[in-house]
C-alpha cells in the first residue's frame, strides 16, 4: 500500500527508522537526564544545546545511518519489535493466513541466497515488455500499464482519492512527476554539489543498465537520454512551495476537456487501461507540466522512451534483487544522503513487510505492544489539548467572533485516532510465497492498485488509517479533518503511562497539540470542518493570519545549515506554525494539571522546566552534512534544532522558566515574540 498510495497528510516527521535504544537508560533518571545535558551553555544562548549537548557528542550517528536521535532510537526500538514478530511469523507452521503471508514475505526477502541465483531474472519479462517499442501511442499505452502493475513515478503522479471540493466522493487525481532526484532542483541548480550528484547519477544508471547485459556505450547512451528526459520534466514542475497551496492545485477539469489540452494523450483511453472506467473528471495540480509531457511524447525518439521506462522497471525493484543491484543503488545514495554503511538487511526488509502488508504485520504488533490503558491516557490528553486551544482560539485579539465560531466547529469536528485501525484490512487475493519477492510484491502492488482504483463509485471510507501500527510518526489529514496516533509513536520520550505530567505534556501532548494546528495552519486553515477545501475566513481575518505567518517565514528563513544553506521558511511554514502552536497549546494544558500548578521539584527541575526540557530532547539528533542539505532542499520540516529553538524563543513562560534576559542569543524583546494559535 505505502508502495503505491499518495496520501494528502501533514506528518509530524518524515524518515524515522534508524539504530539504538536508549529508553530503558533514561527511564532512571525520571525521564529527564542530567547527564545527556551541556550545562556549560546558557539556556537563553542555545536551548537545543543546553538540553542535549552531552548526548550529542555521545551518540554521533552510526555508519549504516545518515541522522541518529530520539526519534531513530524509538524507531529502532519498533525495527526491534518487528524483527522479533517476523520472525516468530517465519517459524510458525500454523497455516494462520496471517502469520503465513506475513512470515513468507519475510523470509523471502530474507532469503538471499535465492536472490542470487536469480540476478535480474525477476525484473527480465518485464524490461522486455517495454524495450524495442515503435510508436508513441505504444509508450503512452506501455506506461498506463506499467502504473497498473505497481511501477510508480512514471511521467506523471497518479491516485485515487478524496475530491478536495467534494469529499464525500473519490476522483482520479494526476500530479506533475516523472523525475528520479529527490528535487527539481537537482537537476536545475548549477552549483558544485548539484553537478556532483547529477554526474554521479548518470554513472549509477550507467552501471544499472550494464548489470541488466547491455554494453557501455548503450548504457551510456541510455543514462544521458534519462537524464535529458528527466531534466525537462523538472523544467515543467512547479517547485515544493508553489505546491504547497491547495487553490493553486486544485484544477479540476472533464476528461474530454483534459484530453484537449494534451492532444498526444486520449484520457478516456488510458484511463480505461488503467482500470478506471466510470470517471467523468479528473483533479490535477499543475495542468501546464501536462501539456509539458504532451509535446515531449512526440519530440523525444521513441528508444529514449524505451530507455526510460526500462529505468523505470530496474529503479522500482532494483533494491529487491542480488546483491549487485543492491549495493549499487546504496552507492549512489551514499553521494545524496552521506550514509556510510548500508543498513542491515532485517531492518530493511522489516520495513518492506510493514510497508507493504502492515495491517497484517499491526495486529500482531499491537497485540503485544499496545495495551487499552496506554489509548485511555492517550484520549484524556486529547480532550484536554482540544479543549485548551479551544479556549486559546476565543482569546485570540486578532480574529473576528464570526471567524472564532467557524474555527471552534472545525476544531470541534476533528475526529481524533489511537493506537491503530478499528477495521483490519485482509489483502484479500495477496499471494505469498517463500522463493518468489518479486513475484510477492508484483502481488501485493496488483492488489494494492485494484484497491485504489476499486475506491470510484464507492462510499469514501474514513475509518482507514494513512500510517501502520508501528510507525513512530503522526499526521493530520485535511480531507477527513482528523488527527491519528499509531502506536509507535506512544513511548517515551513522546510518552510514557509512567512519567510525570511535565514530560508527557512536553512530549506526545505538543504533538497531539501540533497535528491539532495543522487543521489551522497555512494550508489546513483553507479546509472547513467538513473536510471541504472551502474559505471560512473573513478578508480582514485572513489578513492578520498571513502577517502573523509572514513573521514565522521570516524567523526561519534566517536559520541556517551546514553554515550557509538557509532554512526556506516558506516550504516549512505549516510544520513551524504547527510546532508553534503545538507547544504553546500543551504548555496551556499543562498548566491545568496538578504538577503544571506547583513548584516541586524533580531532580532539580521545576516543572516547566521539565517540560520544555521534555521538549527539547524530543528533538536531539546529529545528521549527516549531505542528508541535512538535502533535506533543506526536500522536507518542509526544519532542521530539529531549530524544531527546538524557534519556538521556545516565542513563548513567554520559556524566558521565565531559564531566566532568559537580555543580551542571551535567544532573547527577543515581548513584541518580537510570535503569536499565532
Amino acid at each position: 500500500m505505502k508502495r503505491l498510495i499518495m496520501f494528502a497528510v501533514s506528518a509530524f516527521v518524515i524518515v524515522i527508522c534508524n539504530t539504538g535504544s536508549a529508553q530503558t537508560k533514561e527511564k532512571n533518571f525520571r525521564f529527564i537526564n542530567k547527564a545527556n545535558m551541556d550545562l556549560s551553555v546558557k539556556p537563553g544562548d542555545n536551548f537545543f544545546m543546553y538540553a542535549n549537548g552531552t548526548w550529542l557528542k555521545d551518540n554521533p550517528v552510526p555508519p549504516s545511518k545518515t541522522s541518529w536521535g530520539s526519534f531513530d532510537a524509538l524507531g529502532q526500538t519498533s525495527l526491534d519489535r518487528l524483527k522479533l514478530l517476523l520472525e516468530d511469523a517465519v517459524k510458525n507452521d500454523t497455516k494462520n493466513s496471517l502469520y503465513q503471508r506475513v512470515g513468507d514475505l519475510y523470509a523471502a526477502a530474507m532469503d538471499t541466497v535465492t536472490l542470487e541465483k536469480l540476478g535480474y531474472s525477476p525484473i527480465k519479462s518485464m524490461l522486455d515488455s517495454v524495450g524495442g517499442l515503435t510508436t508513441h501511442d505504444q509508450v503512452v499505452n506501455a506506461i498506463a500499464a506499467l502504473r497498473t502493475q505497481g511501477i510508480g513515478g512514471l511521467l506523471f503522479g497518479f491516485y485515487v482519492g478524496q475530491d478536495d471540493k467534494n469529499v464525500n466522493e473519490y476522483i482520479p487525481s494526476l500530479s506533475q512527476g516523472g523525475t528520479s532526484l529527490p528535487d527539481r532542483d537537482y537537476y536545475l541548480k548549477v552549483d558544485a554539489r548539484s553537478q556532483h550528484i547529477r554526474e554521479e547519477y548518470v554513472k549509477y544508471i550507467t552501471d544499472m543498465f550494464k548489470l541488466v547485459g547491455d554494453d557501455e556505450s548503450t548504457a551510456s547512451w541510455k543514462a544521458n537520454s534519462i537524464l535529458n528526459l528527466e531534466t525537462a520534466l523538472a523544467k515543467a514542475q512547479m517547485s515544493r512551495v508553489e505546491m504547497r497551496d491547495p487553490i493553486k492545485t486544485y484544477n479540476k477539469f472533464s476528461i474530454e476537456d483534459f484530453s484537449k489540452t494534451t492532444p498526444g494523450i486520449d484520457w478516456k483511453n488510458m484511463f480505461a487501461i488503467m482500470k478506471v472506467t466510470t470517471a467523468d473528471s479528473l483533479l490535477c495540480n499543475n495542468p501546464t507540466f501536462f501539456k509539458t509531457i504532451n509535446s515531449l511524447l512526440t519530440a523525444v525518439p521513441v528508444n529514449v522512451w524505451d530507455a526510460y521506462l526500462q529505468w523505470a522497471v530496474i529503479k522500482n525493484n532494483a533494491a529487491y534483487l542480488s546483491s549487485d543491484f543492491v549495493n549499487r543503488q546504496f552507492q549512489f545514495n551514499q553521494v545524496l544522503s552521506g550514509q556510510k554503511e548500508i543498513t542491515p538487511r532485517w531492518q530493511r526488509m522489516s520495513r518492506l513487510v510493514d510497508g507493504s502488508l502492515g495491517e497484517l504485520l499491526g495486529q500482531l504488533y499491537v497485540q503485544k505492544y499496545f495495551t487499552e490503558e496506554a489509548k485511555q491516557r492517550m484520549l484524556a490528553l486529547v480532550k484536554n489539548i482540544q479543549e485548551t486551544f479551544g479556549d486559546r482560539i476565543q482569546r485570540l485579539d486578532w480574529m473576528s467572533d464570526s471567524t472564532k465560531q467557524q474555527a471552534l466547529i472545525k476544531l470541534n469536528a476533528i475526529v481524533n485516532k489511537i493506537g491503530f485501525s478499528d477495521k483490519w484490512e485482509t489483502y484479500e487475493g495477496v499471494v505469498i510465497t517463500k522463493n518468489d519477492l518479486i513475484g510477492d510484491l508484483k502481488s501485493i502492488d496488483n492488489w494494492g492498485y485494484n484497491y485504489m482504483v476499486g475506491h470510484m463509485g464507492k462510499p469514501v471510507d474514513k475509518t482507514k488509517w494513512d500510517m501502520t501500527p508501528p510507525t513512530v510518526n503522526a499526521y493530520y489529514n485535511p480531507a477527513n479533518n482528523e488527527i491519528a496516533f499509531p502506536a509507535g509513536i506512544l513511548q517515551f520520550p513522546f510518552f510514557d503511562e509512567k512519567a510525570d505530567d511535565a514530560v508527557n505534556y512536553g512530549g506526545i501532548a505538543a504533538v497531539i497539540g501540533h497535528e491539532l494546528t495543522h487543521g489551522f495552519d497555512d494550508e489546513g486553515r483553507q479546509y472547513a470542518a467538513d473536510g471541504n477545501l472551502k474559505d471560512w475566513w473573513t478578508a480582514a481575518d485572513a489578513k492578520n493570519f498571513t502577517e502573523r505567518a509572514d513573521k514565522v517565514v521570516a524567523q526561519f528563513d534566517a536559520f541556517t545549515v551546514n553554515d550557509s544553506l538557509h532554512v526556506n521558511g516558506k516550504l516549512t511554514l505549516g510544520e513551524n506554525l504547527a510546532d508553534l502552536g503545538g507547544l504553546n497549546i500543551a504548555y496551556e494544558a499543562f498548566k491545568k494539571t496538578p504538577e503544571g500548578k506547583s513548584d516541586k521539584k524533580i531532580d532539580g527541575f521545576t516543572p516547566d522546566q521539565r517540560f520544555f526540557l521534555s521538549w527539547a530532547q524530543v528533538w536531539r539528533s546529529n545528521i549527516r552534512p549531505e542528508s541535512a542539505a538535502q533535506r533543506v532542499l526536500t522536507d518542509p520540516h526544519s532542521p530539529a534544532i531549530y524544531r527546538c529553538n524557534g519556538p521556545v524563543s516565542n513563548i513567554d513562560a520559556w524566558y521565565t522558566a531559564f531566566d532568559v534576559k537580555p543580551g542571551d542569543k535567544m532573547y527577543k524583546p515581548d513584541n518580537e515574540r510570535i503569536k499565532v494559535w
